[in-house]
């Protein structure tokens, strides 16, 4: 609360004066505080009330007997009447209330204004919309004068706040700002609203305060974000009448809230010259005198407590009455007239509660360290002692909790910054077990919430909070890197301390057993509040979220709290004993994730229905589904499996908690970690920039692992180890036992917080890291862009093209910098070192109970969804961590062999039931091959030898083609022709073509079918390739989206040639043995690929169109998809020649159009091969080539002639196949009787079975010889 005058040295100044004319040279006896005359000791109590009080010298009479409560009191009344004046009704022009339904002058929403469905969440004005979108006004408006209301954003959604008049209609599609005397602000946007949209203001985020301010003198409407000015949004609105005037209002999307304050309660940020449209309570004035005076009161102990020059002066005032004696009374007086005059006044108490008594509070603990906790305390017992208190700090911890969730973090004031001031406080008041029960009885879930929210930066916010930016590679100021790197220190200081305070309240809130009947167990109120949580952020991801969603900040510090506790363990003290798992007896300083030796969990976790989590999506299906088809016994729901922790690294070696070598969360690395306290200064450039610093791992983590540790630097080789289930990563499953009936299932446990954290991780973190990868690259990009227009502008040094690209080189600057805060953001945010370790540990932790599980039908069908996809992306999160949390040989050594396993052997798992979840771990396998020492990984690994080959080829359908193709790609990469440019054939995997050869081979029925589909899928992405070429030339113009599209497609066909070039090198006999029908439609797919090249008149258009910018034209080009054609061809002419099988370029020759097969022949050889390719051995195949070629036209030239000879000694049969007209019709369909080849029969069932002719489903086939097929 500011004082009436300067304080010296924490003194009233008025005081202070008084005191420093101790020789007696003040002018007048009338203006001191405290009399110096001989017979002070009979006046010193009365002077020292009067300064306490604020009452002029003398007013208070000479006390007969000593100071008590009811004295002060009554000397208190007696000054009140000053303040009589204040407390009539004063009148305010320019405003008026609709009605007083709600009490004189109280402003709310005019339910009849309401259009949609708006519920209040909690009262007065916490509002949400529960349509698509809603509107309502309030029931005040002004007409002149200057008026403003604050909105708390709840949701940063599309909201439309701001001014109407009645001739405003609100309908569904319409609200605020939609009609001619309607203006609003839409953050979301970035626009505001006068029936056209305009660009304006800053975009918002969740705890922003929206001013919303009318000055009908200037007739201007403008915005206010956190205090600071948007600007004037509206000038020259219509002048209104009195009682026609402008009316606040809103218009919310489906699920969008916010809090309205029109004055109930003080403004966040109050604007200068603007008045509320709800006056304050009459009594403020008075509540404001009193904690001014009871402030005085502890100013005096602050001056018998201080050193001062003034303290020692005031101490040796001959028998100067004690601070003791006199402040319990005058403590107790002030409190009882305050909490009077809130009584006197009804709907006060929220106002004086979050307005001059928070304040007053604030003031006494003082918000930057170090705080007065003392002083606090002692404020509180009194405070505390009247049982008015219960509405009193209700009100005043909803005030806090409306400081912490609109609290900005501000680098001046780190590490102190944001909610921490806040946080700190409410922390040291919920000591008190009454303020937890008050807690409790109020809006406990909705307080909960505003505690653990923070404040996400905006653009703006960032640039304030990180004046200077740096990246490497960048030409800016050296200092800047200094900077930069001093400002994350202290900003990742701030989140470290808002943190710590997160577990203090979460550490309460858990040890806090509520007075009910019958008696709850520890942590039972920390458990309701996360069930009911995560129960109404369930749709959190969807585009329109349910009603009630909490806030993304909630859910991020939520499981910051429990993974600090699971992975640090320590920092929650004795605490922890009632919640260990599973009845373990473990040193409660280890974390429950890094406990090494037997693990246990309690599968009723996934069997037991409640209404929480049995809408929860599980492998299997659905609960009620599950629970039909696949019940669980009693007895199965208490059981609790046990296995022994640990993993097999790359090299053979058990990797656990308890043994010699530890997993690399536990492990430490000297070097590496040096290397990471400053990432800045390693990154690379295409590395995602600027990181910042991360504080080492906890002080107790060495004690959780003390033996050994880990080399820095672990040999990249594959294992030679013989094993057999290790290869799998975990040791099998020991034992299943019945749980422990010491263990009551009331109390919270430890796997309890795993099962919320995995969902928390779901439901908050992935969304946001997805955000920061795709930071992360668009920061890469950037730089790229910026380099390149460096380099452009250093070549082409004058005219006007070096003035665009100095423009264009501003834009991206900007783009960059603005990337490269957030990306540091981030990294501050939800890189730190402790974290990471967590996640690495919470990683291994799920992958071992799911190896483990996979084994256990029954259960593992009831696993939830969320536990794989938390487990896969937390793990490529680790895997992309830029500073990386360990060195990549290290956790690719440990972390990827398990994880490995699982992923190998159920992205084609048919008890997981859900396709989308299936491609999630297929896409992971894709990602991961692509590097060469995760490939090795796969390759050393048992699981993945055995179950891959097969398993891609089965998963090649209609859903998963792209994936599976780019694995096999990337496996078979290196074999094909023309491939070994860039050191292409030093990444191939050679034992996975070996085992991809052998299941092939060893398949037929697989294969074949494979194949099928191959081809089907090769000929449709050439085809879609033509249409969109043929759409571009036909608009004589290269859209961005057609030429993306045109990459996109080019690229998949490229692909998927060159796995059927290494089927034609591997497996030669499937299309040259037997039956020619897989040759014929290999050839029929080679000369239709070239058709539609050639089809294109510019082959310079093609590579144009391909190529994407930033893309090479040495990489990008026509090549791409002639080298595996070229390969098929050499592949399938080496084998017939070897096998002396079928005549390859006799099948060519009898194809329909031989000029054309020919042409096409010729556009192969004439492609530049030697500007792609290099090496002898790469132009000893083209020539060979060009001998097929030649070949081919003998052969052409040789079957025309006898195609003529033949149809003249057969005029007029018909018996030829009239689908390819090549072969006889020997076989018919049964039962329709149509005939043709049995080649184009055998070809059409392959993927339809009904009669191309009529359309009749086939039965069977049946040959001339009359032999059923």
């Amino acid at each position: 609360m500011a004082e009436d005058g300067l304080r010296i040295g924490g003194i009233m100044s008025g005081l202070a004066v008084v005191l420093n004319d101790e020789d007696g040279k003040g002018t007048s006896q009338n203006n001191r505080r405290v009399s110096y005359c001989d017979d002070f000791g009979d006046q010193s109590v009365e002077r020292t009330l009067e300064y306490i009080l604020d009452l002029p010298c003398r007013t208070v009479n000479s006390l007969t007997s000593p100071v008590d409560t009811n004295t002060v009191r009554a000397i208190i009344k007696s000054d009140i009447s000053k303040y009589r004046k204040s407390l009539c009704n004063v009148y305010r022009d320019g405003v008026s209330t609709m009605g007083d339904v709600y009490g004189p002058h109280k402003v709310m929403i005019e339910e009849s204004s309401v259009c949609g469905d708006i519920r209040i969440v909690k009262p007065p004005l916490v509002l949400e919309s529960n349509a698509m979108f809603s509107s309502a006004r309030a029931n005040a408006c002004v007409w002149k004068g200057k008026w403003m209301f604050e909105a708390i954003l709840e949701t940063s959604g599309i909201q439309q706040l701001g001014w109407v008049t009645l001739s405003c209609p609100f309908t569904d599609h319409e609200g605020v700002g939609d009609a001619d005397d309607s203006y609003a602000y839409d953050g979301k946007r970035v626009s505001k609203w006068n029936k056209e949209a305009e660009a304006y203001g800053q975009s918002w985020v969740v705890g922003d305060v929206i001013g919303c301010c009318i000055d009908l003198d200037h007739d201007e409407i403008s915005f206010y974000r956190n205090g600071v000015s948007l600007g004037v949004a509206f000038g020259g609105i219509r002048k209104m009448v009195p009682g026609l005037g402008y009316y606040p209002a809103i218009s919310l999307s489906q699920g969008e809230r916010c809090d309205l304050n029109f004055g109930a309660r003080p403004f966040r940020y109050p604007i200068e010259g603007f008045f509320p449209i709800q006056p304050p309570p009459l009594t403020n004035s008075l509540a404001t005198h009193l904690l001014h005076c009871f402030s005085r009161l502890l100013d005096i102990q602050c001056m018998e407590t201080s050193g001062s020059t003034t303290g020692g002066r005031m101490r040796r005032l001959k028998r100067f009455v004690s601070f003791e004696d006199i402040f319990d009374p005058v403590s107790r007086a002030i409190t009882q007239e305050l909490y009077a005059a809130i009584d006197a006044e009804a709907e006060s108490a929220e106002y004086i509660a979050g307005g001059p008594l928070l304040s007053f509070i604030i003031e006494v603990f003082k918000l930057q360290a170090p705080h007065d906790y003392r002083t606090l305390d002692r404020v509180l017992d009194i405070f505390l002692e009247f049982e008015e208190s219960t509405v009193i700090f209700d009100n005043i911890l909803n005030a806090i909790a409306c400081c912490c969730k609109t609290a900005s973090v501000v680098l001046t004031e780190c590490p102190y910054s944001g909610s921490y001031p806040y946080l700190a406080l409410v922390c040291h008041m919920l000591r008190r077990e009454e303020l937890m029960i008050v807690w409790w009885k109020s809006d406990f879930e909705l307080l909960f919430e505003a505690f653990l929210s923070q404040k996400i930066p905006n653009k703006q916010d960032l640039r304030c909070m990180m004046p200077c930016v740096w990246w490497p590679g960048s030409s800016e100021d050296i200092s800047y890197e200094n900077s930069m790197m001093l400002t994350t220190t202290a900003l990742s200081d701030a989140v470290d301390k808002i943190e710590e305070k997160h577990r203090e309240l979460c550490h309460l809130v858990m040890e806090f057993i509520p007075p009910v009947m019958p008696p709850q167990s520890p942590g039972s109120l920390f458990r309701t509040f996360l069930q009911n949580l995560l129960f109404r952020n369930r749709g959190a991801g969807h585009n329109m979220p349910p009603p009630g969603v909490a806030s993304n900040s909630t859910i991020i510090s939520l499981y910051t709290v429990i993974l600090h506790f699971l992975s640090e363990g320590s920092s929650l003290g004795d605490f922890s004993g009632w919640m260990k798992g599973c009845g373990t007896d473990v040193r409660p300083d280890v974390g429950f994730l890094h406990r090494g030796g037997q693990q246990s969990f309690p599968v009723a976790l996934f069997l037991k229905s409640n209404h929480h989590s049995i809408d929860v999506s599980r492998l299997g299906g659905s609960y009620s589904h599950l629970s039909k088809s696949h019940p669980v016994s009693k007895e199965q729901e208490d059981e609790v499996i046990r296995w022994e922790e640990g993993c097999m690294d790359s090299e053979g070696i058990r990797v656990t908690h308890s043994g010699w070598t530890k997993p690399c969360c536990c492990s430490s690395y000297d070097d590496f970690t040096r290397t990471s306290k400053h990432p800045i200064r390693y990154a690379t450039k295409d590395s995602q920039g600027h990181c910042s610093s991360l504080p080492e791992r906890s002080s107790h983590s060495a004690a959780e692992c003390s033996t050994g540790s880990l080399n820095d630097e672990i040999a990249d080789k594959p294992s030679t180890s013989d094993q057999s289930e290790s290869g799998f990563g975990y040791r099998s499953l020991s034992r299943i036992v019945p749980r422990e009936s010491n263990m009551s299932s009331a109390i919270l446990k430890e796997e309890e917080l795993l099962d919320a954290l995995l969902l928390l991780y779901n439901l908050g973190l992935a969304p946001i890291f997805k955000q920061a990868s795709s930071c992360i690259s668009h920061q890469a990009q950037s730089i790229s862009l910026l380099e390149e227009t460096d380099k452009q502008i250093r070549e082409r040094a004058t005219g006007e093209q070096l003035k665009r690209l100095k423009e264009a080189r501003t834009v991206y600057r900007e783009e960059l910098v603005d990337c490269v805060r957030k990306c540091a953001w981030y990294r501050i945010s939800l890189c730190a070192r402790w974290k990471q370790r967590g996640m690495y540990a919470t990683c291994m932790w799920i992958v071992q109970l799911l190896l483990v599980l996979s084994k256990m039908d029954p259960v593992f069908i009831y696993v939830p969804e969320y536990y794989l996809e938390t487990l896969v992306d937390c793990f490529h999160v680790l895997r992309k961590s830029d500073p990386p949390f360990v060195p990549t040989a290290i956790f690719i050594n440990q972390g990827l062999a398990s994880f490995v396993s699982f992923i190998v052997t159920h992205f084609n798992d048919s008890r997981i039931s859900s396709a989308e979840l299936r491609d999630l771990l297929l896409q992971s396998i894709s990602v991961l091959v692509q590097y060469k020492e995760s490939l090795v990984a796969f390759e050393i690994n048992e699981a993945a030898t055995q179950c891959l080959p097969r398993a891609l080829l089965s998963a090649f359908d209609n859903r998963s083609w792209i994936p599976v193709t780019n694995i096999l790609l990337r496996l078979c990469k290196g074999s094909g022709f023309g491939s070994s440019k860039h050191g292409e054939t030093s990444t191939s995997s050679v034992t996975f073509q070996n085992l991809l050869r052998e299941a092939c081979i060893g398949d037929e029925e697989l294969f074949s079918a494979f194949l099928n589909r191959l081809f089907n899928t090769l000929s449709w992405a050439m085809t879609e390739f033509s249409v969109s070429i043929r759409e571009i030339q036909e608009k004589y113009k290269i859209m961005d989206l057609q030429q993306r599209k045109c990459s996109v497609i080019f690229d998949l066909s490229c692909n998927l040639a060159r796995v059927l070039e290494f089927c034609t090198r591997e497996i030669p006999q499937a299309f040259l043995s037997g039956s020619d029908m897989n040759l014929r439609r290999l050839v029929e797919l080679i000369v239709f690929i070239l058709n539609h090249l050639m089809a294109v008149a510019d082959p310079e258009f093609i590579e144009l169109t391909i190529r994407r910018p930033g893309h090479s034209p040495e990489k990008i080009n026509r090549g791409m998809i002639l080298a595996p054609l070229a390969g098929i061809v050499l592949n399938l002419f080496d084998a017939s020649i070897s096998t002396k099988e079928n005549d390859i370029a006799g099948i060519f020759a009898s194809m329909d159009c031989p000029d054309t097969v020919v042409c096409g022949f010729q556009y192969l050889i004439e492609y530049d091969w030697a500007a792609s390719f290099r090496g002898d051995v790469q132009l000893a195949k083209i020539r060979q080539l060009e001998k097929i070629s030649s070949l081919l036209i003998c052969r052409t030239e040789t079957h025309e002639s006898e195609r003529k000879t033949y149809e003249g000694e057969v005029e007029g049969d018909d018996g030829t196949c009239c689908i390819c007209y090549a072969c006889d019709a020997d076989t018919k369909f049964v039962p329709c009787s149509h005939n043709s080849c049995f080649g184009c029969i055998s070809r059409h069932l392959l993927n339809c079975q009904r009669c191309f002719f009529c359309n009749a489903t086939v039965t069977k086939i049946v040959r001339n010889d009359m032999k059923a097929a």
